[in-house]
């Protein structure tokens, strides 16, 4: 049994030393600042905890803060709502023992397969844990690339993000697009640091992509609930879609992300365009 939790202490570190000390209203105490960021006794000053306390925290001691003290930290960190709740995914793992296990494997229900072909028009995904794409309809896999022709095992969105050459010439925004992918797998590993292939499948990105490596190591965490990818698609040209993601009633590890162009939009003539030309060009799987 590890008697530290490494993730939270280098997430505590990580969020420390990207805080602005100008900003925190602290006086200003003569001392030179050899490093960015606030110091621990800093930390625990705004927090309202003691600096001992704080330190043991930040080195990953088996303890369990209580939620004020978890809020009081996030706002001394200045940490959003999604760091805030990984900080307390890496508090509750530091409290219980390490353990492993073998993951169920994640099945998308018929009817929602059905659901998400007669989007038609619409690109539609369902991702599961790992970013796994677990399921894709026809404009889809026109938009992105053919999930369904890539073996099960490395049906990984963030694994196409980094490792597939025409990822990066599909997204203007490919850094943006692929630093998202690392922050989300960063708050997957918060929430399930039991996951062994989950672990697995970090270490191949971190070895085969610096990219992968590099973001990683900034320990930073994001939650995709919304927002915009913008294309240079080999057949449609340049196109920018929105995206909503909704979380699947029955499995809370399944996320069902569903793309949309704006009306009257070079963008949304695009996107009807590529439906056509899938259309011709395939048949609907299921």
């Amino acid at each position: 049994m590890a008697t530290t939790n490494r993730e939270l202490a280098d997430f505590l570190r990580r969020a420390r030393a990207r805080v602005d000390p100008a900003g925190t209203g602290l006086p200003h105490d003569g001392r030179i600042r050899r490093v960015p960021g606030l110091r621990r006794e800093e930390v625990a000053m705004l927090a309202g905890v003691s600096t001992d306390y704080y330190t043991r925290l930040e080195q990953g001691r088996r303890i369990t803060p209580s939620e004020g003290v978890l809020d009081a930290l996030a706002r001394a960190l200045g940490l959003d709502e999604t760091g805030r709740a990984h900080l307390g995914h890496l508090t509750a793992t530091s409290a219980r023992p390490t353990r492993r296990r073998t993951p169920t494997v994640q099945r998308v229900r018929p009817g929602l397969h059905q659901f998400l072909d007669s989007l038609e028009g619409h690109p539609a995904l369902v991702l599961g844990r790992r970013t796994d794409v677990l399921a894709s309809n026809r404009l889809a896999r026109a938009l992105f690339t053919d999930f369904d022709a890539v073996p099960p095992r490395e049906r990984s969105y963030a694994r196409w993000m980094f490792l597939d050459e025409s990822a990066r010439s599909l997204f203007v925004d490919w850094e943006e697009q692929a630093r998202t992918c690392v922050e989300n797998l960063r708050l997957e590993v918060g929430t399930h640091p039991d996951d062994p292939a989950l672990h697995d499948l970090v270490a191949e990105l971190a070895e085969r992509s610096p990219e992968f490596a590099a973001w990683w190591e900034e320990h930073g965490v994001f939650q995709r609930t919304f927002g915009t990818k913008r294309l240079q698609h080999p057949v449609v040209g340049e196109l920018a879609v929105q995206y909503e993601s909704l979380t699947l009633p029955g499995d809370p590890d399944q996320t069902l992300f569903v793309y949309t162009t704006e009306p009257g939009t070079s963008s949304r003539e695009a996107l009807t365009l590529l439906a056509s030309w899938a259309l011709s060009e395939s048949p609907s799987r299921t």
